[in-house]
């Protein structure tokens, strides 16, 4: 068995079981509702909540990437994030903490100013070309996703002639680079929700293991997605128990790091799939 890890902060993470990231909206147009904080009291009752129930890491997000989101300066950007990053640094210093920003500028300020750990970039390094060289220079783990266009643009760009093969071969250049520039530390995610139709997104799912080959750590973010609400004809608040289905059919082929809203129910995807693992093994 290939068991992953990452250097965080100079300590090794063994993901022989897979982290649960809870996710922590500080925007005020995320796609979905419940996740929205917008209050230092909100923020801190959702830092909380997600290492009460066995998040293993905060994902603190201050630019919404769902489809047709409008864009914000920098300035804005960090403004939102400020009051999150101050209280987990202040408060909560042991918590792993990622920053979800596609701006170099934003990645660097929130490493450096608040100690925040990991680089979560839904762009992939193509929405700023100095992305790779930054994590390079800043020596952390760099979640490295699939997607194409902006969030203003992405949806218009779903037509691949073979999506799988791109995406692999997306992963291998980009990877090449990043190991030549001395980023060790590389998390995969396929980019669930971002340019691809609903259709896509099963496609994705079902050749999930297939990723194991590049032998990193891999991301699955699904969670409460339109492509759960869109099949199942309900809304973004009654999604959680498709969720929970593709998160443990995710887990199950390959998935090492959850990013999710409901970290309780992940949690427990995480453990039963671990345990049915074991039982398999012996």
């Amino acid at each position: 068995m290939n068991i992953k890890s990452l250097n965080i902060k100079g300590r090794l993470w063994t993901l022989d079981e897979p982290f649960v990231m809870g996710i922590l909206n500080v925007t005020p147009d995320s796609f979905y509702e419940n996740s929205r904080m917008q209050t230092e009291a909100a923020i801190r009752r959702r830092i909380e909540t997600i290492l009460a129930e066995g998040g293993r890491m905060i994902d603190v997000g201050g630019y919404s990437s769902r489809p047709d989101a409008a864009d914000v300066s920098v300035g804005e950007e960090r403004q939102r994030l400020m009051p999150a990053l101050k209280l987990l640094k202040t408060h909560y210093p042991d918590a792993v903490v990622s920053v979800d920003t596609f701006r170099a500028e934003v990645a660097r300020w929130a490493v450096e100013e608040y100690g925040v750990a990991v680089v979560n970039d839904i762009s992939g390094g193509t929405l700023d070309t100095r992305m790779f060289e930054t994590v390079a220079q800043l020596q952390v783990p760099y979640v490295l996703m699939h997607t194409r266009g902006t969030p203003q643009t992405m949806q218009q760009m779903t037509d691949y002639a073979d999506m799988i093969e791109e995406i692999m071969r997306c992963f291998a250049e980009k990877l090449h680079t990043l190991r030549l520039l001395g980023v060790n530390d590389v998390i995969l995610d396929p980019g669930f929700g971002f340019a691809k139709t609903l259709e896509q997104n099963y496609e994705l799912m079902r050749h999930l293991r297939e990723f194991a080959v590049f032998q990193t750590p891999l991301l699955v973010g699904i969670s409460r997605k339109r492509m759960i609400s869109g099949l199942l004809n309900v809304t973004v608040g009654e999604s959680l128990n498709g969720t929970t289905v593709l998160h443990t059919f995710a887990l199950l082929n390959g998935a090492n790091i959850l990013r999710v809203h409901d970290v309780k129910a992940a949690v427990e995807a995480v453990k039963i799939t671990s345990k049915l693992k074991i039982e398999s093994i012996c």
